[in-house]
């Protein structure tokens, strides 16, 4: 066994060794049987000037590598320490690329050892860490990394990581590892002897398998179901009793009157019978003024409680913040389970039998399978969400995710274990049940059959709910998903089932079978090619119709109906939807013949063979809903929903998506949802528009039903904490062109930056412009020490951008959409909001557009009672991300004068909470600003 590694990191000039690029250091160090034994680092002078650009990374410059030796003296060291060794590094082909050049420019043989890559080892060992690079994995394995991007220090961080990730490996069950060995051929890393050592060892000695649960050649960790406890409890406490005991659990907590008022409200609420909508400004402590009242009230009912959420973020913190301190608190024990949509869990069954197909054995699929075997040891929830997938992994997800069209159900060996359905049954026996509010309105869509039987729910961020109410109830579907599912069915010469049941009628003998195969390879090609003219068509048709902007995501957007039935190409379109309709017809009366046939012989089907026909007809079922819906899209056009089409303007030549929404949704939520309920909650930052709830209610449908109402303030000292303030001298977007518009801006943000010293959060309404002015700002910025950041620009999720934010101490973000809420930036980290335009939706937004329209016909103001309320909302939003506690202050700037100079525009101001505005000059504002941030 090999147990020498040594660890490599270089730092060069560039990232091209074949166009000249040089090391500048280099840093080494020896690793044998976990231990570090031996270092070597030193700069090199690569006889070529170093970019600015890299001495700003590294902190390196010329003067430093001036006496420096040559490569040529210190490859001599490299190569007698890499004898019979592991070439290790982190991206090992980037660091070994630019040695095995200079080994060959300096005359010295290339190396040929074995390789070992930190960042392929760690995606298959550390599935959960938030991201690969070197300074990500030292944050979450606790390592110190002094001196990031210095050869020395990251060669003795990866060093530190690559014992850890060897220890975590050996830890892995014997059985795991004899699993994940065929699919290490692929790897970039030479994991075959080190695994293949592991397994002789492990084979020769009895292993403790404690924690773990074997099962047809699979390991998981073990899990207890949760236990239904029958009786109700005589509870006769008062909730806000408990919030004394809030404080010992609780850092900084104080007593606050409007979260007491909150409790109260919630348990009256639940008690008579009523629906409530509650907005609890920043700092109330909304999610304990409700989990504590309805916990109580469900425990004396006996009856669950449903709490949803818009967003992942807030979920988590109530599972791993609030939900551990209320059972320190509460004098009886209860359970708390998260229930998701089903796509989000594991298939034991489908991810069993992708181990042994072995017909798409690519790099992706191979990783992916040795990370989901790893995963399987380490998992109590069968969550895709706890993993960090690339692109490749992701497409592998879809054909192992569970869904109800492929199960098994009690037939399958693994129903017991089935994630999914131990997190129903976990769900069934908890006394309060978090899910989103996707899966919530599906399952007012499916006739409750997705959560347990509830009649009380808490809605948080409840905001959203028209909107996801309008997805859920709306149409979607695209060429891509039709490509997929035809490529998945397959036929005889591809990797596609088709081809699996061929194989099938080798070994079981299914009369008929083979004639209705060939029929569907017949007519597989036939669908696709109508599909592929439709989809072509239909873009050709809006790209000609609309000759108009992108919108934020490269689409054009059209929105089609009564008008378009006049036009030549639309009568041709709609006959090629027949001619598709017809074709996957056919082809689905094909499909459903194979499980007629198979169903006829089952008993003679083994699991495996069982699970195949399983999965081909949920294949065929979701082609029939894919089918429908294309019917409804295209042929069932009617004015109670907007219809519409997006295209990818540079994409391919058939990336059409289509979509339809429901215009108006509040008979429909009142009818199948608050009727149905005996208390719904609605709470959120941000409901009443002007201090008044009658927007919401009206859009939601709540109107007849006379919900109770509050508006419970922040406890914050918004006149002490925060400075408003709008520059007069900043021009309207439409008193100049964008070019302009966008000089001024990126200008004049540089002049508050000078000021805060950045730490400023940026909000844009359009992701054209943030980019223009990224663009302008940064050229502008170049010899100053902020760091900037941009959504879309600089690639990460929004929890990674904001992560890096907090990072660096002159930090710069740039945000649009989702940045407008939802992320919690505490403290000094944040000091700073600028609000370039007030955030009214375009007007050409099809479903905006439509429900304009249906007020208009009503006799309603669509400005006033749509577009300004939805505006006001998300600007509140915005606005909620500067000061998150009693001790955070801060400046907001907004760029645009209209919401003081125009009436509407002091229904923003209104909607807000105290907070005195300073209009004036840029100059004479940041002046009054220093002086305040240096009293702060």
């Amino acid at each position: 066994m090999n147990n020498r590694y040594v660890v490599i990191d270089v730092e060069t000039t560039g990232n091209a060794p074949a166009r000249g690029d040089r090391v500048i250091q280099i840093g080494a160090v020896v690793v044998e049987n976990n231990i570090i034994v031996d270092r070597f680092s030193s700069f090199v002078n690569p006889e070529i000037p170093i970019p600015p650009f890299i001495e700003q990374l590294t902190g390196i410059n010329d003067e430093m590598v001036a006496d420096a030796p040559l490569f040529e003296e210190v490859a001599p060291v490299i190569l007698q320490m890499l004898e019979g060794s592991y070439f290790v590094a982190h991206n090992v082909l980037f660091d070994l690329n630019f040695l095995q050049e200079e080994f060959e420019n300096s005359g010295y043989q290339r190396f040929t050892g074995p390789l070992l890559d930190t960042v392929e080892l760690s995606r298959i060992l550390l599935l959960q860490a938030d991201g690969y690079q070197l300074g990500q994995l030292a944050d979450y394995l606790g390592i110190v990394h002094e001196n990031p991007h210095q050869a020395d220090s990251d060669a003795e961080v990866t060093a530190y990581l690559l014992i850890e990730l060897l220890h975590r490996l050996s830890r892995l069950p014997l059985l795991t590892l004899q699993r994940m060995d065929p699919f290490l051929k692929k790897m970039q890393s030479s994991l075959e002897e080190i695994v293949g050592d592991l397994i002789i060892l492990k084979s020769s000695k009895i292993e403790d398998d404690h924690g773990m649960d074997y099962f047809r050649q699979l390991v998981l960790k073990s899990f207890s179901p949760i236990e239904k406890e029958e009786n109700a409890l005589q509870i006769k406490m008062d909730p806000s009793a408990l919030l004394e005991d809030l404080s010992q659990e609780m850092e900084h907590y104080e007593v606050r009157e409007s979260q007491q008022k909150m409790m109260e409200m919630v348990y009256d609420a639940m008690e008579d019978h009523q629906h409530a909508m509650i907005e609890a400004g920043t700092g109330v402590g909304k999610s304990m003024g409700y989990l504590i009242p309805s916990i109580l009230y469900g425990k004396r009912e006996d009856r669950p409680i449903v709490v949803s959420t818009h967003t992942i973020q807030l979920q988590q913190q109530l599972l791993e913040r609030d939900i551990p301190i209320l059972k320190n608190i509460l004098p009886f024990p209860f359970h708390a389970t998260v229930l998701k949509g089903r796509n989000n869990y594991l298939c034991l069954r489908k991810f069993e039998q992708s181990l042994d197909d072995h017909s798409e054995d690519n790099y992706d699929t191979n990783l992916t399978k040795a990370q989901l075997l790893v995963w399987l040891t380490e998992t109590d929830q069968g969550d895709v969400e706890e993993l960090n997938l690339a692109s490749g992994g992701k497409l592998f997800w879809h054909q192992v995710k569970s869904d109800s069209a492929s199960c098994l159900n009690h037939r399958c060996p693994w129903y017991s274990r089935c994630f999914y359905h131990r997190k129903r049954r976990a769900a069934l026996a908890s006394d309060l049940v978090i899910t989103n509010h996707a899966l919530l309105f599906s399952d007012v869509k499916s006739d409750a059959q997705l959560l347990p039987s509830y009649k009380e729910v808490i809605i948080d961020e409840a905001h959203h709910v028209e909107e996801v109410v309008s997805d859920h109830f709306g149409i979607q579907t695209d060429y891509f998903v039709f490509t997929r599912l035809l490529e998945r069915i397959g036929h005889d010469d591809d990797s596609g089932l088709v081809k699996k049941l061929y194989q099938l009628i080798e070994t079981v003998e299914l009369p008929g079978l083979e004639p209705v195969l060939e029929q569907i390879a017949k007519e597989l090609p036939e669908a696709k090619m109508e599909i592929d003219e439709l989809f072509r068509s239909i873009r050709a048709y809006v790209l000609e119709a609309k000759k108009s902007s992108m919108n934020d995501f490269g689409r054009v957007s059209y929105r089609y109906g009564g008008r378009d039935t006049k036009s030549a190409m639309w009568q041709a379109i709609l006959e090629m939807v027949e001619r598709v309709l017809f074709g996957l017809g056919d082809l689905g009366k094909s499909l459903k013949k194979v499980n007629k046939l198979a169903d006829e012989k089952e008993e003679h089907l083994n699991f495996a063979q069982k699970g195949l026909l399983a999965d081909f007809d949920g294949l065929r079922n979701q082609l029939e809903e894919e089918k429908e819906k294309l019917r409804h899209l295209l042929k069932e056009v009617n004015d109670n929903e907007v219809f519409w089409f997006e295209v990818e303007a540079k994409g391919a030549k058939n990336a059409v998506y289509l979509y339809s929404k429901p215009i108006v949704i509040s008979e429909l939520l009142a009818d199948e949802f608050f009727a149905k309920k005996n208390s719904v909650i609605m709470t959120s930052a941000t409901l009443s528009v002007r201090n008044s709830f009658h927007y919401m209610t009206s859009r939601l449908g709540l109107d007849d039903f006379g919900p109770m109402t509050a508006n419970l303030p922040s406890p914050f000292s918004y006149d002490q904490q925060v400075k408003f303030m709008v520059p007069t001298d900043v021009p309207l977007i439409n008193e100049v062109d964008q070019e302009t518009f966008v000089a001024v801006i990126a200008r004049q943000l540089h002049n508050i930056a000078k000021v805060t010293k950045g730490r400023m959060l940026v909000l844009f309404t359009s992701n054209d412009m943030l980019r223009e002015t990224y663009n302008v700002f940064k050229g502008i910025i170049a010899q100053d020490d902020f760091v900037l950041f941009g959504q879309g620009i600089d690639s990460g999720s929004r929890a990674r951008l904001t992560k890096n934010f907090k990072k660096f101490e002159q930090s710069i973000l740039f945000g649009t959409s989702s940045f407008w809420e939802g992320i919690d930036i505490p403290g000094d980290d944040l000091s700073c909001l600028v609000i370039i335009r007030l955030p009214f939706t375009p007007p050409d937004n099809p479903v905006t557009a439509a429900r304009a329209e249906k007020l208009k016909s009503e006799g309603g103001n669509p400005f006033m009672e749509l577009s300004l309320p939805q505006a006001i909302i998300r600007f509140k939003q915005g606005f909620g991300r500067l000061v998150r506690t009693q001790r955070d202050t801060g400046v907001v700037f907004v760029f645009d004068r209209r919401i003081t100079e125009t009436r509407y525009g002091k229904s923003f101001i209104t909607s807000l909470p105290p907070v005195p505005v300073q209009k004036g000059l840029m100059h004479d504002l940041l002046i009054d600003l220093e002086g305040w941030l240096n009293e702060s």
